[in-house]
């Protein structure tokens, strides 16, 4: 009757049982699995610098870019730090302005030629702006004479400061084909 009974399992064979073996992996398949990580990881960091150069961009949007450019108006001296017939030209780089003093007064030409906007230079032994682009000359009263440009040289306000100084508006310009030149503010008389 003992042979009916069913046996009863060791401890070692139940362990046996439920753990299973692992097969041994085939070979290459650990090289396989840490290059499918390394390329996974590789893919998630080029995802990350994307969205932060998208980042970035946007915020530069916030800081736009801004030319500082030289004030309309500035005070250039005292009437009396001026000779009568001479045309300053210290002012010309800064603002892009020559302050002319005749006996009567005096005026402010831009010194921005109207062909096409470049700066002539003043040519004191020939007593005319020469324009270095394209040739235009202009008198020192700053009308045209030779050269393609259409018309003569603007000129811009020109006041007294509550200071006593010479004060240049570059706003506000005048031009002479317009007969502008009259107008109070494009000659200042002293």
């Amino acid at each position: 009757m003992e042979e009916n009974k069913p046996k009863e399992a060791t401890e070692a064979e139940v362990k046996g049982v439920l753990e299973h073996p692992k097969p041994a992996p085939p070979p290459g398949a650990q090289a396989e699995r840490s290059r499918r990580g390394f390329l996974v990881k590789l893919g998630w960091a080029g995802f990350a610098l994307f969205q932060l150069s998208w980042i970035v961009a946007f915020m530069r949007v916030f800081f736009p870019r801004v030319l500082f450019e030289p004030p309309t108006s500035f005070k250039v001296g005292y009437p009396w730090e001026y000779t009568v017939g001479v045309v300053n030209t210290r002012y010309q780089q800064q603002y892009r302005v020559w302050i002319v003093r005749e006996s009567e007064g005096f005026y402010a030409l831009l010194a921005k030629c109207t062909h096409l906007g470049c700066t002539p230079v003043w040519w004191e032994g020939e007593n005319k702006f020469k324009c270095p682009c394209h040739g235009s000359g202009f008198t020192k009263e700053g009308v045209n004479y030779e050269g393609p440009a259409p018309r003569p040289l603007e000129r811009l306000k020109i006041s007294l400061a509550e200071d006593g100084q010479i004060l240049i508006d570059s706003s506000l310009v005048f031009r002479q084909e317009r007969g502008e030149w009259e107008k109070p503010g494009a000659f200042l008389k002293v």
